[in-house]
């Protein structure tokens, strides 16, 4: 057996260790998300902690690990008498992100249950996390059809195990830590919030720093036992501080003044439901049992808003975490008294008819952003035209939904058909391995003719193996949507890039809906950039086309050439995944010899190879060319307009994108 590294050789990362050693303290917390660039030790202390977790007292052999004092009524291997148990060390169980769902519930033999009525049950690693830690390493990569079984365990504290009608139950209470890099992807906002705590992590500047992390993981590696002896002891102090503030959890107050505070604080960041004000009141407790007190101050109530509300601000998935410090501390001392005080507080929260917000400013005049630039006026295609200063996108909206056509056996998702584990049944065939979904209907009507051959005298069904059915189902793929974006000077006027960039950002954000990759390619001068490759971190791509300058001319054959390029690559990495080009444009091709007839022939690669693909129109003014729609046809797509791509656009158009291919 491995030995870990010690938790109190971790050199910085203060705002982790605390956050893990209040979950220690108070289970009750929820757990704790850790956000932060790769290699800055999250997974190495995380894994750390379990060494300094109190020991556990079980029911002995219980696979479910049952409190002795409280035996779970319902437990598979019960009834337990409560009484005298045995003590084992907490568990810390690691959840695989490409585990399947019978490793994490559990899995029932489905011929017993047919042929003899018994339930034979393998506990998954629920029932291992029970009374214990369930660690997620880039819990953002995991599997929606995970992510959905652990959100129910952790609203209810059990986890059902159901297969055609026969059902077990068992009790699931887990403290949830996840791991996860923010460049790789964002989470579900159901499974985000489920997390007590969040810390961003990042490694240190300070060379000195530097040196010590190096120092002390040479020294790990170089002798892993002595090292963990040498810091026997401060982990010997930090276990006994841990037991000693959960003896003191149950006599900590919180008084009024403070809770005023902590739903003053929730009020005034906006965050969603009632779950951040319980969470903060915990994570206050415990952070006054942690320092030895009893009753919870000011600067806890702060501290557990800086861990518990960053990740419920976020009014939508582009936003960066995070608070405004000086807003904390101007609602605290606003309702810093022990009753609220006298005065009738501002229903708008503090700063309410004070300072303007940051965005709250008028658009589109005065200042930087209403100034023409120059060359724009007109004839924004001519040539020459000089690189614009980046323009803010318009606010998003809701898009319809553009699908790839066909049938898929791509990365689960929610945007195209495909061949999944999961979603509605539409057959049954012999199972490939073990068997997971089992179709019931199938399975008897392969056994029926076989019984009396078997010998069958009872009530129950000879099932054998070959008589077993595996369902097929059908669901919903996530796909790889490769932006192709025209920056050129043709789409140059400020008003119109904004309502492009608007566009963008919504489809963007339909992609984090809807589970996919996506890649962004732009175009403008000479040549075609790639400005993201493809990636899960939607975020990354919002970020670049904020900051997407514009100007010069129009080189069309250039994007859709450097786009097919990213897909060749792209279809060898991955190749299950099924891509969506989305071309924005306005159809203009300039530059260089024959411009049109060579952005034609490279929209005929696409349509050639059958990749799906959409349009979306950008051209405006009194007088449309209608280059857009050409290019479509040459792509094999749909054209679609700026309006119609709105999901409440009366123009019903783009139920699929399979378009005039289908014609």
């Amino acid at each position: 057996m491995s030995i870990p590294y010690p938790f109190t050789a971790v050199v910085g990362q203060d705002d982790l260790r605390l956050g893990l050693l209040l979950n220690a303290v108070s289970p009750s917390i929820g757990g704790i998300l850790v956000r932060g660039e790769k290699g800055t030790a999250k997974s190495t202390t995380v894994r750390a902690l379990s060494a300094l977790l109190p020991e556990v007292a079980v029911v002995p052999g219980c696979r479910f690990s049952c409190d002795p004092a409280s035996p779970d009524p319902e437990c598979p291997d019960g009834p337990h008498e409560a009484g005298g148990g045995t003590e084992r060390p907490a568990r810390m169980v690691e959840l695989p992100v490409g585990a399947s769902e019978d490793r994490l519930v559990g899995s029932l033999d489905i011929e017993r249950a047919l042929a003899e009525g018994v339930k034979s049950f393998e506990p998954g690693l629920l029932a291992q996390a029970h009374r214990g830690i369930l660690y997620v390493d880039e819990v953002n990569l995991l599997h929606d059809h995970l992510v959905d079984v652990l959100l129910d365990a952790a609203a209810m504290g059990a986890s059902y195990v159901e297969r055609e009608g026969v059902s077990v139950r068992h009790a699931a209470k887990f403290l949830l830590v996840g791991t996860m890099n923010p460049e790789e992807g964002e989470l579900r906002p159901q499974l985000l919030d489920r997390f007590g705590l969040t810390v961003e992590v990042a490694a240190s500047r300070e060379p000195d720093q530097r040196v010590e992390v190096v120092r002390r993981r040479l020294a790990y590696d170089d002798d892993p036992a002595g090292f963990a002896a040498r810091w026997a002891e401060e982990e010997a102090a930090v276990r006994q501080r841990i037991v000693a503030a959960r003896e003191l959890l149950p006599q900590v107050r919180l008084g009024d003044g403070a809770l005023r505070q902590i739903a003053a604080t929730c009020a005034a960041f906006e965050v969603d439901g009632m779950r951040a004000d319980i969470v903060m009141a915990r994570t206050a407790t415990a952070l006054a049992a942690w320092a030895g007190r009893t009753d919870v101050l000011a600067e806890d109530v702060r501290q557990a808003a800086l861990l518990a509300l960053p990740h419920r601000r976020r009014r939508n998935p582009f936003d960066a975490p995070g608070l405004d410090e000086d807003k904390l501390d101007e609602t605290l001392e606003q309702y810093s008294g022990d009753d609220g005080g006298d005065d009738d507080p501002d229903p708008d929260g503090p700063g309410g008819g004070g300072q303007p917000e940051p965005d709250s400013g008028p658009q589109g005049d005065g200042g930087e952003a209403a100034r023409p630039e120059a060359g724009e006026g007109g004839q924004p295609q001519a040539s020459g035209a000089g690189e614009q200063s980046a323009v803010r996108a318009a606010e998003p909206f809701r898009t319809k939904a553009l699908t790839v056509p066909g049938i898929g056996q791509g990365a689960a998702g929610r945007r195209s058909r495909a061949r999944t584990e999961h979603g509605r049944t539409t057959g049954a065939r012999r199972p490939q391995g073990t068997l997971t979904k089992l179709h019931l209907a199938a399975t008897v009507q392969a056994a029926a003719p076989h019984q009396r051959a078997r010998g069958r005298s009872g009530p129950g069904l000879v099932v054998r193996r070959d008589d077993l059915r595996q369902a097929t189902r059908e669901g919903r793929e996530g796909n790889l949507v490769l932006f192709v974006v025209d920056a050129s000077g043709s789409m140059a006027a400020r008003q119109r890039m904004s309502a492009v960039k608007g566009a963008v950002l919504s489809l963007l954000l339909d992609a984090y809906q809807r589970r996919d990759k996506v890649g962004l390619v732009t175009f403008r001068g000479t040549s075609a950039d790639v400005a993201l490759p493809p990636t899960s971190s939607v975020d990354a791509a919002a970020a670049r086309l904020e900051t997407l300058p514009t100007g010069g001319r129009t080189p069309l054959a250039a994007g859709l050439l450097k786009a097919h390029e990213v897909l060749r690559v792209e279809r060898l990495r991955d190749p299950a995944r099924r891509p969506l080009v989305v071309v924005v444009t306005d159809g203009r091709a300039t530059g260089g010899p024959e411009p049109v007839a060579l952005a034609g022939r490279a929209a005929r690669l696409f349509a050639a190879e059958q990749v799906a693909s959409v349009v979306v129109d950008c051209e405006s003014g009194p007088v449309r060319l209608g280059l857009a729609g050409q290019l479509a046809g040459e792509l094999g797509g749909t054209a679609v307009t700026l309006d119609e791509l709105r999901a409440d656009s009366i123009a019903g158009l783009v139920k699929g994108i399979q378009g005039r291919r289908a014609a």
